[in-house]
C-alpha cells in the first residue's frame, strides 16, 4: 500500500490527478484502515486543493462514498 500511496502523491503533483485517485480509492478498497486511515484522508486532501466543484472533486467523493457506505 505504501508504493501505491507514493505513487499517487506523484501522480497528483504531475498533474495526473484522476490516476492519483484510482491509487488512493484501491488503498481504501483493499483496507480502509491502513496507515491510520491514510489514503482517506489524503483523498480528502485532494478534494480540499482541487476544489468542490471540480469534476474529479465530485467524482472521487461519490466513489469514496460508495466504499466507505456499500
Amino acid at each position: 500500500h505504501q508504493a501505491r500511496f507514493d505513487l499517487a502523491l506523484a501522480l497528483n503533483a504531475r498533474g495526473e490527478r484522476e490516476e492519483a485517485m484510482n491509487h488512493l480509492l484501491e488503498i481504501v478498497r483493499r483496507e480502509r484502515s491502513w496507515n491510520d486511515d491514510a489514503a482517506r484522508k489524503q483523498l480528502v486532501q485532494f478534494f480540499e486543493a482541487w476544489g468542490p466543484t471540480d469534476e474529479m472533486t465530485v467524482a472521487g467523493r461519490r466513489r469514496l462514498s460508495s466504499l466507505l457506505f456499500a
